[in-house]
């Protein structure tokens, strides 16, 4: 896609000159004689960058600035002076330019100007889509009772300090929860440190958690901040809380008392925030678990449902997931029969929603179609036992060779293709192979450039030219 560029000067000879230069380097220009034209241009053509004039009649280049900036945040702008000062140059910064140039222009230095321009942009694209990628592995998908119950209870705790206890089966997407929290938060830039207390040794929990000082103990070569401090100004989400050991628990409900740390061999007071999740009354009545410390913890409850209690969120979750993995794992796109959903919606889902998640990257990795069907679900999941009967839940089928085989094979041909645009004809030089074969391969396994739940295969790039009989 051409980059647009918008030029706005009062010179009518600056504007046709470097109109010109642009259109001959593959940009779309357009131009405005003044300021007025130019806001009005910009909302119309959407530019990805703006050479504008300091010295304008009417509204200066400098008041435009602003008045563009505040349209739009985002907004790259070169500013072009005639005279231009330190002081002009300041101003412009201020106002968010990302440079200035000075007349007479010069076609080196309006190039590098744009080419470096156009790279900062593309860094901030690149980074939005990031961020977009990482919100939508934690999002938190449905449109159930339950889960807007959920939903809700976090717009609400989190515009509060107050801690939460989030409970739940394995799966459910507690973690998520703890997430949506601190991202709806205040506390949103700071950092969200998870700890896993099931995995941590007990003899080394309490450094985890409280740090410690040089020589506190033998192996403590330096000082070192805990999870408590590394979290000060964002979220601590303590994960399975109830394996903590008790002494460790005393030392967490003295932190959630006074509100400060002490790391082991000192005392360095910082600011603490905490949430965590476990389902933690019946470690209570074991006496396994501090009956002061799970009040402390239980301020706000809030409980993830079970997938079995939510049914009506499967198909959403099946859409959010097939889009996820085949737009940022790469998996071929293909797209979901009404019957493969009925057929998944129906089934207990004892793994929750990271069961569910599996699954569809297993269905999408390991059918042989364009649309993964009910039969595909059947061969590739299994039929569950009806928990009546006292089963283990669901037995999986394990793949066959040739099934990997040819999982591994459709793989490399996207991989293969994607590095060569989908264009059949250069993606069949690369394999050493006929394009009349690589064509029934790329029809064999459904394989398309564009995809989704629902979506047809599109045709890909050489699909008009004949080349050579299979050999």
């Amino acid at each position: 896609m051409s980059r647009r560029i918008l030029i706005v000067d009062d010179e009518q000879g600056i504007r046709a000159a470097l109109g010109q230069l642009l259109e001959f380097e593959g940009y779309a220009v357009k131009t405005a004689a003044n300021a007025v034209d130019g806001l009005a241009e910009y909302a119309r053509f959407k530019p990805h960058l703006v050479f504008m004039d300091v010295k304008m009649a009417g509204i200066d280049g400098l008041e435009a600035l602003r008045k563009l900036r505040e349209q739009d945040q985002s907004a790259v702008v070169v500013m072009i002076s005639g005279h231009a000062t330190i002081q002009t140059a300041v101003e412009a910064t201020q106002h968010g330019a990302y440079d200035i140039l000075e007349k007479p222009l010069d076609t080196d230095r309006i190039l590098v100007t744009l080419r470096n321009a156009l790279a900062h942009l593309d860094l901030n694209e690149e980074n939005a889509r990031l961020r977009d990628s990482v919100r939508s592995r934690f999002e938190i998908v449905g449109a159930s009772y339950a889960i807007r119950t959920v939903t809700e209870k976090i717009e609400l705790v989190a515009k509060t300090p107050a801690r939460v206890l989030i409970t739940g089966e394995n799966g459910t997407g507690k973690e998520l929860v703890a997430q949506a929290i601190h991202a709806n938060s205040p506390r949103a830039k700071g950092p969200f440190v998870e700890v896993n207390c099931a995995a941590i040794p007990s003899e080394l929990i309490e450094s985890e958690l409280f740090g410690h000082m040089k020589g506190s103990f033998t192996g403590a070569v330096q000082d070192r901040a805990g999870k408590f401090e590394q979290a000060d100004g964002g979220t601590l989400f303590l994960d399975e809380v109830g394996d903590m050991s008790l002494a460790a628990q005393a030392k967490v409900l003295r932190v959630l008392q006074d509100g400060v740390v002490t790391r082991i061999g000192g005392a360095k007071p910082t600011q603490v925030s905490a949430s965590t999740n476990k389902h933690v009354e019946a470690e209570i009545a074991a006496g396994r678990f501090r009956e002061d410390l799970y009040y402390r913890l239980n301020v706000v409850p809030i409980h993830v449902p079970p997938l079995r209690e939510r049914r009506e969120d499967i198909p959403l979750l099946i859409r959010h997931f097939v889009g996820l993995l085949t737009g940022h794992a790469g998996l071929t796109p293909r797209g979901m029969g009404d019957d493969a959903v009925a057929r998944l919606t129906q089934l207990d889902w004892p793994g929750n929603v990271r069961e569910l998640r599996n699954t569809i990257e297993r269905l999408l990795i390991l059918s042989s179609g364009p649309r993964i069907t009910a039969d595909d679900v059947d061969r590739l999941v299994g039929r569950r036992a009806d928990s009546s009967e006292g089963g283990l839940g669901s037995l999986l089928e394990v793949p066959t060779f040739e099934e990997f085989k040819h999982a591994a094979e459709r793989a490399y041909l996207v991989a293969k293709l994607r590095t060569y645009d989908w264009n059949v004809s250069e993606t069949a030089r690369a394999l050493d192979m006929p394009r009349s074969n690589l064509y029934k391969k790329i029809e064999r396994y459904g394989l398309s450039r564009e995809g989704g739940v629902g979506a047809s295969p599109v045709p890909v790039a050489g699909a008009d030219d004949d080349e050579g009989d299979d050999t």
